[in-house]
């Protein structure tokens, strides 16, 4: 048989096809992406529509719940994530280890609206602010069920303490109704030495020794330990204790409160103090999009965006101007934005050095698994 010899119609009809596909690729290759890793429940999500509206530029959101899986990711390079938002000692530790991109600070005109306290604490980690802006901050303290736990310690009993999930006198009575302690080791270590009075910033092996202790005395009486599960577990009323992030436990309360199931929740920032923390957004040095990952954190800072973001997830912004944009319940409430003399009250802790993150992550296996 002779070579197939295709019609002029046909090689008009390729023709067509073929330029289909070229004007196809090449809009695929202009499309403006940004890739961004977030903690889960992080977000207004309305506000990453308008960005996409505004700028044209498509957010792919993924998100996390453990500050591990993000620097495992990031250590690893190539994550193709363009923002991520660690907290602040993992951040520090991802800037020593060359992770994270010095920030152009020409192409973030809102970072203007950064609140100078917020941001010369976050210098602890990022000296100078040169690879992190601030997202949100707030406490890690507990949350409880306020009748439940009233049911069990009796009207009197002082609810503001870390004897909670500390003291196993109290917290064995408290065992029935379920408690939760976030998987978060960066979180709870300081804690406990904290409540032994020792310096929740030590890397000491023997104080380090002595909170794994108090750790694991606690889980005894813990039903799970997990970053994100209390948030729905404390709205649903099935369990009474969580020692959670500030505004988990404020967006648990506010489920609650619209499912109209009559638990009333309450988070609690206990007198011997309370972990102070920073969530802040950083470009890794290999992030395939630069000029939209700087885009984005410009946006987010704008003052009536972070007002809306606050407003949803229930935490404080890194954005002093957003204040004007806040709902004032939002804005009065001290589990969101604490008392001056609350914040006196507490501590901030850094990154590990490689010995003492390597006792952390074993002491934090035993203490979860009970071996």
């Amino acid at each position: 048989m002779g070579r197939f010899l295709p019609t002029r119609r046909a090689l008009g009809a390729l023709a067509s096809v073929s330029a289909l596909a070229l004007a196809a690729g090449a809009a695929h290759a202009q499309e403006r992406v940004v890739n961004v890793y977030n903690w889960s429940d992080y977000v207004d999500p309305q506000v990453l529509e308008d960005f996409t509206a505004e700028t044209g530029i498509r957010v792919v959101y993924d998100t996390y719940d453990n500050n591990e899986i993000v620097e495992t990711k990031l250590l690893a390079g190539r994550s193709g994530y363009d923002i991520v938002v660690p907290s602040g000692p993992f951040t520090q530790r991802l800037i020593q280890a060359g992770v994270f991109a010095p920030l152009d600070e020409a192409q973030i005109p809102n970072l203007e609206h950064a609140w100078p306290q917020i941001a010369d604490r976050l210098a602890v980690y990022d000296p100078g602010n040169a690879h992190a802006v601030n997202y949100m901050w707030g406490t890690t303290g507990i949350g409880i069920d306020v009748e439940a736990v009233r049911e069990r310690l009796g009207p009197d009993a002082n609810l503001e303490t870390w004897d909670l999930v500390f003291d196993p006198e109290v917290a064995s009575k408290l065992k029935d109704c379920g408690i939760h302690v976030l998987d978060a080791p960066e979180d709870l270590f300081p804690t406990a030495l904290n409540y032994l009075g020792l310096d929740p910033d030590s890397k000491d092996q023997d104080d380090l020794q002595q909170g794994a202790d108090l750790l694991a005395a606690m889980a005894e009486n813990v039903q799970k330990f997990h970053s994100s599960e209390y948030i729905n577990a404390l709205a649903n009323g099935d369990i009474c204790v969580a020692v959670g992030y500030s505004g988990d436990v404020l967006q648990a309360k506010a489920r609650a409160q619209e499912a109209g199931n009559g638990v009333e929740i309450a988070y609690l920032v206990p007198e011997e103090g309370a972990l102070l923390w920073f969530d802040s957004f950083s470009i890794p040095a290999d992030a395939p999009n630069m000029a939209e990952a700087h885009a984005f954190i410009d946006y987010m800072m704008r003052p009536e965006v972070a007002a809306a973001n606050v407003n949803y997830v229930a935490y404080a912004s890194g954005n002093l101007a957003a204040k004007e944009f806040i709902d004032p319940e939002v804005l009065g409430d001290p589990g969101i934005y604490p008392s001056d003399a609350t914040i006196e009250n507490l501590f901030i802790n850094t990154a590990y050095d490689p010995r003492s993150q390597r006792f952390v992550t074993r002491a934090w296996t035993r203490v979860k698994t009970g071996r």
